[in-house]
């Protein structure tokens, strides 16, 4: 049986999950999405901007 890290490496060497990572890094490099994310990380660890 394999383990769940086994599984998730496989996955992200398949041509599939290649396509998803491709995917997610083009999101990741848009400005608009890079604000969003970095307004959520702010929420997460409790810092305000006043």
């Amino acid at each position: 049986m394999t383990t769940l890290a086994q599984r998730i490496q496989s996955f992200l060497q398949s041509p599939r999950g290649r396509k998803l990572i491709d995917q997610g890094r083009r999101q990741a490099a848009k400005p608009q999405n890079q604000q969003r994310l970095r307004g959520l990380m702010d929420r997460l660890q409790g810092r305000r901007r006043y």
